[in-house]
């Protein structure tokens, strides 16, 4: 039977009433899109395989799309009489957790598929709890044995956040967050998937490009901002190390108030790129947010960087005035190209009027007209927030230029993973020049319903510790560097109120997550990104924050699965083809959070993104249920004898052989041991080892990496082992790899 005719045999007169009739109510309260249609199958039957974010999700497929479709679902939602009546009258399909009742439902739903009908199903299982896109569930692939059926992935958009998903963590445990929410349904190409992973890529991709064409109004940086202070105009919204704190009305008002300051007394109205120089603070953040309110790009420079690339970062941005504080200048004596701005000298600028004026705007005016007044609302998604300079590990700092989309989709995302609350604090500690400190720290530290405490430096753990303890800090992001210094030298009663624990730009070992829940009681989790990724690309949800058992969150040894809306995909090193789970390759990120592009070097951004999609440089596994996991970095082979010799890997081994107990009470919490590479005339490469301090013999480290398993080419000859005053660290506490190679021509070549 084709399809056409199965949908006048299985709609009859009253289903039809019933499907307009909820059409009809869903519109009344969403504002509805529904795109594709023309890729539903015209001749056969086809599993329609939707993403489960809500309790609406059944209602929405029955009332955008036009055909009839069996659902599968679970028999205890239906044990209402009503209900039952409802399973019955619209064909649904239900099964209990027992084989025989699964049995029963897999075999109903084949007879649908062969009768020419659309099946519906949930293949993640469950409802997410996070908005993302999770593994599927074995018996997508059971149902479509012997049928040749296609499955058609769909996307339900914008149905996360809703009063009936688990914003949170409850349903319906908030007020709608406007009359009439926006939400499409987006309906993928036809598959026959040899798979279930097939399906989950499929799904990940369409989420992705449903960002591109959500119908609902963007909201840009600033304006999340009013509107998030005003919403907690008498709460504390910032506070930092020196005692400071203020509250959302007050927040706003100052950045108001100096909004208007440099308006009148600095920069230029045609000036749109400003640089910044001032530490992790109520100052910093006050500074850009009054720069993202007059639509100007702020620049934090990196003051960790050497003189001489500051000057090439406020080159290539065109900087005219940096914004500073003679403080954070007297610490660093840097002597910059470019007119200096000191904060300290508006004090005796701001008259009473101008603070009256900004405390009537912040308090009294709504947000919404607020945001008219400074023109905000005419921003744009692609309109350019702030550009933020590559660390320079492997060369000379780029211009990462990120938008307002960038920003706002990667906050949102992650407070979707990780459910922030009035509640929660963040402890903010990582630099506003740094990607992650200008996302999560700065933006979504006040930009979401929680505060954020501010410190200037995460090496000062003591300051740390105390400021966690001062205002019961919930939520920390750090390196597993920084964390091996807060467990030697922060207590247990500073950190007992942390919930959160997330570290990246580095590998997480589990010894550490180990001691550190030992010491505090909560796991540090792994996440992924990159400056060019806005950064977050990947999390595991974090223990505190897994509301539901159906579905595994978080894999020790991943970074976790994309956020929500981000895609991922594997392709092979050498033929570019695109791989399947569990197979190591070039990792590939597509999504609102992939960078505009590198300032002035359309070359090198060409290089990079290719069809939206962001070349990382790392090299990766996605496993069946989406975890990433890092195998490698191409920065970091060597090519010795025609094969690839991943100095990752080395390190690794050498540094468990000669770690120290993650409860050592010595000084030292940086890095160790480190593997880099120079030029050799026989082999191309030379493995080369630089490390501070060893506990076994070099003799002993070479036996240990052969008994990992690992062949003769991976393991560094007796000479090639050298020892160093320290290791090379970027501010961010990575390693500085341009640094180490060096490092390491200076001991073997230079010398």
């Amino acid at each position: 039977m084709n399809k056409s005719n199965a949908s006048q045999t299985t709609w009859p007169f009253f289903q039809r009433m019933a499907r307009l009739f909820f059409w009809g109510l869903l519109n009344l309260f969403y504002k509805t899109k529904v795109r594709g249609l023309e890729n539903l199958p015209k001749d056969s039957g086809a599993i329609l395989a939707f993403n489960h974010c809500s309790w609406l999700d059944g209602v929405t497929i029955l009332s955008l799309q036009p055909y009839r479709a069996r659902t599968i679902a679970w028999s205890g939602n239906f044990k209402n009489p009503i209900l039952k009546w409802w399973a019955a009258f619209s064909g649904v399909i239900l099964i209990s957790g027992g084989p025989k009742s699964i049995r029963r439902g897999i075999e109903e739903a084949k007879k649908a598929l062969q009768n020419g009908e659309f099946v519906a199903i949930f293949p993640e299982g469950g409802i997410s709890q996070t908005g993302q896109v999770r593994s599927m569930k074995p018996g997508l692939m059971k149902i479509l044995e012997d049928t040749g059926a296609p499955v058609v992935p769909c996307y339900i958009d914008e149905m996360w956040g809703s009063i009936f998903s688990y914003k949170n963590g409850k349903v319906l445990n908030h007020l709608p967050t406007s009359l009439r929410r926006s939400i499409s349904m987006h309906i993928g190409q036809p598959l026959f998937p040899n798979d279930q992973f097939e399906v989950f890529q499929a799904l990940q991709r369409l989420s992705t490009d449903a960002v591109d064409l959500r119908i609902g109004r963007f909201m840009s940086a600033p304006e999340q901002l009013i509107k998030k202070c005003k919403k907690s105009k008498f709460k504390v919204k910032v506070c930092d190390s020196t005692g400071q704190t203020e509250k959302g009305g007050t927040l706003i008002t100052k950045a108001l108030v100096l909004r208007k300051l440099l308006r009148k007394f600095a920069i230029a109205d045609d000036e749109q790129v400003v640089g910044v120089l001032i530490p992790p603070s109520n100052g910093g953040a006050i500074v850009n947010f009054a720069l993202a309110l007059d639509k100007r790009v702020s620049v934090n420079l990196n003051y960790s960087l050497s003189e001489e690339l500051i000057n090439e970062c406020i080159k290539q941005a065109g900087i005219k005035h940096v914004l500073t504080s003679k403080k954070v200048m007297e610490k660093f004596d840097f002597n910059l190209d470019t007119e200096i701005i000191y904060l300290e000298d508006f004090k005796d600028k701001v008259s009473g009027l101008d603070k009256a004026i900004a405390a009537f705007q912040s308090f009294a005016v709504p947000a919404g007209m607020l945001c008219s007044w400074l023109g905000i609302k005419q921003i744009k998604p692609d309109d350019l927030l702030t550009i933020i300079f590559t660390s320079g590990s492997t060369g000379v700092p780029k211009g990462v230029m990120l938008s307002h989309q960038n920003i706002v989709s990667n906050m949102r995302a992650v407070d979707q993973a990780a459910g922030f609350g009035p509640n929660d604090t963040m402890i903010g500690i990582l630099p506003f020049f740094h990607s992650f400190g200008y996302t999560a720290t700065l933006w979504a530290g006040v930009a979401c319903d929680m505060r954020v405490a501010y410190h200037f430096s995460p090496l000062d753990a003591k300051q740390v510790g105390k400021l966690a303890g001062r205002f019961e800090g919930t939520i920390l992001v750090a390196t597993p560097t920084f964390l091996r210094s807060y467990m030697k030298r922060c207590t247990e009663e500073e950190f007992k109120h942390l919930d959160i624990v997330v570290a990246g730009a580095e590998r997480l070992p589990p010894e550490l997550c180990d001691a550190f829940e030992e010491k505090f009681g909560v796991r540090p989790v792994e996440g992924y990104g990159a400056t060019e990724l806005s950064p977050i690309t990947a999390v595991n949800i974090p223990p505190a924050r897994q509301y539901d058992k159906f579905q595994v969150d978080h894999k020790q040894g991943t970074v976790g699965r994309p956020i929500a809306n981000v895609s991922a995909k594997i392709t092979d090193l050498d033929t570019g083809e695109e791989l399947s789970y569990d197979q190591s390759g070039m990792l590939w990120i597509k999504g609102p959070n992939v960078m505009l592009g590198y300032l002035g070097r359309r070359d090198l951004t060409s290089d990079v993104i290719v069809d939206g999609w962001y070349k990382t440089g790392d090299v990766c596994q996605i496993d069946k249920d989406g975890f990433i996991k890092i195998t490698g970095r191409m920065s970091r082979f060597s090519k010795i004898g025609g094969e690839m010799v991943p100095h990752i890997k080395i390190e690794e081994i050498l540094t468990r052989m000669c770690d120290e107990s993650p409860d050592d009470n010595s000084d030292n919490d940086q890095p160790n041991i480190a593997v880099t590479a120079i030029p050799d005339a026989k082999k191309g490469e030379r493995l080369i080892v630089l490390y501070t301090k060893i506990c076994k013999t070099i003799e002993e480290l070479q036996a240990g990496l052969k008994d990992e398993g690992l062949p003769n080419i991976f393991v560094p000859s007796s000479d090639s082992f050298r020892q160093v005053n320290e290791l090379p660290l970027l501010g961010s506490g990575k390693l500085d790899l341009k640094g180490l190679k060096q490092m390491a021509l200076d001991q073997f070549v230079n010398s």
